[in-house]
């Protein structure tokens, strides 16, 4: 019979930060923890708050939360590399 992983007791308390790919962005709205999706790691579609377009699974992008006491999963937002970039000049779009 195959060995079963069990999580571990703390799986579910950990915070957002820590991963090895991830990076600390600071600018006028904030710091952010921002951590880089490669293609092959990106298996969801996602809305991109910065354009209002898809990301489709396969697609790079970047992952981004507040850097305040690591946010939550519900900070997170996935933004298109050239949007998170150009965020400063453009903002967040406004869904209708």
């Amino acid at each position: 019979m195959p060995r079963r992983n069990r999580p571990r007791p703390d799986a579910e308390a950990r915070p957002l930060g820590g991963a090895a790919n991830q990076r600390v962005e600071s600018g006028p709205d904030g710091d952010w923890l921002v951590r880089s999706i490669p293609g092959a790691q990106a298996t969801k579609f996602y809305r991109c708050p910065g354009c209002d377009h898809e990301i489709r699974p396969g697609t790079p992008h970047v992952v981004a939360w507040p850097a305040e006491e690591f946010g939550t999963v519900e900070d997170r937002r996935h933004w298109h590399p050239g949007c998170w970039s150009a965020r400063g000049r453009r903002g967040p779009t406004r869904r209708r």
